[in-house]
């Protein structure tokens, strides 16, 4: 049988979010609820277990953020997954990446609703203007060497990247290190047994 959907108080307990942080998370979640019936956030069938499917799956990468990080990249936000869940659970600088306009002015509203400072990219990620970040995130977005052929143009000195990844994670890095050379630490995912993080620092092309 699956396991019975998450309840926030549960996350509040795995992740130690306080009460206030909790309100904002849930004013995320019903605003989520009610734009999903017009635009495709996403999947309906993940709705049953929002609080595991989607909250705790971004906000666990907070464990793995260095509170003196500054600058957060999330490529491809859709939804504000992870980007805007971590905005709200305290990382600084923000910056969300969408070229949806739809999911664009999602994120614009789910901002002002829950009171989270972030500054909205409304276009491809090419077309960002690169600056260097600490941190940069991405879910359910494109393959690994994608991924990092994006991240490229917002790598600092010390950047790391935490991009949550599915079953397929060992062949994406087989695919990737031809072209990258690369610091890689797999770590496991609170949210789904099935899925991982993977951290990487120390990027840079291979040629």
């Amino acid at each position: 049988m699956p396991a019975p959907a998450l309840t926030p108080e549960a996350l509040a307990d795995t992740l130690g979010v306080s009460r206030e942080t909790l309100d904002r998370l849930q004013r995320y979640v019903d605003l989520l609820e009610r734009w999903n019936r017009r635009i495709n956030l996403v999947g309906a069938d993940s709705l049953a277990d929002i609080w595991r499917r989607h909250i705790l799956d971004s906000a666990q990468l907070i464990r793995h953020i260095d509170r003196s990080a500054r600058v957060l990249v999330d490529l491809g936000s859709g939804a504000g997954l992870p980007g805007l869940i971590l905005g709200i659970l305290g990382a600084a600088d923000v910056h969300l990446i969408e070229s949806d306009q739809r999911k664009a002015a999602f994120l614009r509203e789910a901002a002002r609703v829950t009171g989270t400072s972030i500054t909205i990219h409304a276009t491809r990620i090419e077309s960002v203007a690169p600056f260097p970040a600490d941190v940069i995130t991405a879910r359910a977005l494109a393959p690994l060497v994608q991924l990092l052929a994006w991240s490229a143009p917002f790598l600092g000195e010390s950047t790391i990247c935490l991009f949550l990844k599915g079953q397929g994670l060992r062949d994406e890095l087989t695919a990737a290190q031809g072209k990258w050379i690369m610091q890689t630490q797999i770590l496991a995912s609170l949210s789904d047994p099935t899925g991982h993080i993977l951290r990487v620092e120390g990027l840079r092309g291979a040629h």
